[in-house]
């Protein structure tokens, strides 16, 4: 999975401890958001970030954010921004004037959907592990490495039944429908320098082979709200399928809560063989403006014009629209939260000798995490999509609108120190138009059942 940002409750360590501190400890965890320099962790998890002793802080701006000055809660994926009140978690360790951090979890997944689309039933193991290492180079300069490894490849080639999915192919020769596709084994190789002017303001750069442009809120499944279900939205090559993109070039400002920021990035989508890293053709553009009002806020506007992103239709470009809002608040001082986001997202196909097609997808998401133990979760999507029939001797297949509602839960029980497991299921309603009737016959229902593991 894709550049993940390493989200964290707010968390502050005194500066002179009174006893001897042990290797590893457990930070005192305190509400996210409260002040500029919030610790960092993994989107949104419930545990305190750790600390090695020596890290005396005696602000919460010791833990610096890589791209300017403000929370490090701020960051998500990519360049992307989330709510300073994002919580998070992360196993950290100072080297050297290093900070380390790392945090994975592992799903293992019974899918099943129903009908004559629906496929057969299918296990699966999905997930991510993710490393960063950052530190200073000077009092204005900062540096940041990210590196993010993902299983999906073990799924295989045709990923895992999902209904009104569409995106990639398996083989090189036929789209895949009505399925997921895996992401690649390496999902973020980035580095990221950034340089401070003065208390509100800062440039960087950002490059990844693999990266994430700037373009849309952050991904799918390091976005709070909906992080902890195992399921991939249908909207996802309307708002996040650039968060695997073969190489990418991000330049931005910030100033206080606004950042600017553009990039040159490969516009193909990955191909099917998800072990390799192809060819970073620096072909196409996207552009964001972020604003994070309050630190409960976070907004987002952004375009990109997507040359040739899928391989089975290399003539067709894209222009892409999305805007989103994601509010996350903290309920209490023991790391739960409420995290909503909307999203909207526009693809626009440009094709020669073809009339522009015009595809919207909007998407609601929310997650509720009362306790340590529990998180219930569900979303709302409705997209255009004319990707689901395709017509022989080639012409140009109709559009449906479609929909899909889900709801889930998932409870964890602690294993050992940094070391959760968890008991998951989720039920999901596709929404279909007449039209598509003879095909999906009907309204269906599908079910996953999953266990996770996770580390940090």
């Amino acid at each position: 999975m894709p550049g993940m940002a390493m989200p964290t409750n707010a968390a502050r360590l005194s500066p002179t401890p009174t006893a001897a501190p042990s290797p590893l400890r457990q930070a005192e965890v305190v509400p996210s958001g409260a002040g500029v320099g919030a610790m960092p962790g993994s989107n949104g998890d419930d545990h305190g970030a750790m600390a090695m002793p020596g890290m005396a802080m005696h602000d919460a701006m010791a833990m610096k954010a890589a791209l300017g000055p403000y929370s490090m809660n701020r960051e998500a994926s990519g360049t992307s921004w989330q709510p300073d009140s994002s919580p998070h978690r992360a196993i950290e360790i100072m080297r050297g004037g290093w900070m380390l951090m790392a945090h994975g979890q592992l799903n293992l997944v019974y899918d099943s959907q129903s009908g004559p689309r629906g496929g057969a039933d299918k296990a699966f193991v999905a997930g991510m592990l993710m490393g960063m290492a950052s530190r200073d180079l000077s009092e204005r300069d900062h540096i940041q490495f990210r590196l993010m490894l993902s299983p999906d490849p073990l799924m295989g080639p045709e990923g895992y039944p999902l209904l009104l999915a569409t995106g990639e192919t398996a083989d090189g020769r036929t789209p895949l429908v009505d399925r997921q596709h895996p992401h690649d084994l390496i999902s973020e190789a980035s580095v990221s320098f950034s340089r401070r002017f003065g208390d509100r303001a800062s440039a960087f750069v950002y490059l990844g082979l693999p990266g994430e442009p700037a373009f849309g809120p952050p991904a799918f499944m390091h976005r709070l709200s909906i992080m902890d279900s195992p399921e991939a939205p249908i909207s996802h090559h309307w708002l996040d399928s650039t968060h695997i993109s073969e190489g990418v070039v991000t330049g931005g400002i910030v100033l206080g809560a606004v950042k600017l920021e553009a990039s040159r990035f490969r516009g193909r989508e990955p191909d099917q063989h998800r072990y390799d890293i192809e060819k970073p053709n620096l072909d196409s553009t996207a552009v964001r403006l972020s604003w994070n009002p309050t630190h409960t806020l976070a907004l987002q506007a952004s375009w990109a014009h997507q040359i040739s992103p899928e391989q089975l239709d290399p003539v067709k470009n894209e222009d892409r629209w999305s805007a989103s809002g994601i509010y996350t608040r903290a309920l209490g001082n023991d790391g739960g939260f409420w995290s909503t986001t909307f999203a909207f997202g526009r693809r626009i196909d440009r094709k020669p000798g073809e009339v522009d097609r015009t595809l919207d997808a909007f998407v609601f998401e929310s997650a509720l995490h009362p306790d340590a133990r529990w998180t219930l979760f569900a979303r709302a999507e409705r997209i255009d999509n004319d990707e689901l029939l395709s017509l022989h001797g080639g012409g140009r297949a109709p559009a449906f609108t479609v929909g899909k509602v889900s709801a889930g839960a998932i409870q964890d029980f602690q294993l050992i120190a940094h070391v959760t497991f968890g008991l998951g299921a989720l039920a999901a309603r596709s929404i279909v138009p007449g039209g598509l009737d003879p095909v999906y016959g009907r309204d269906r229902w599908s079910e996953m059942g999953f266990v996770r593991l996770k580390i940090g």
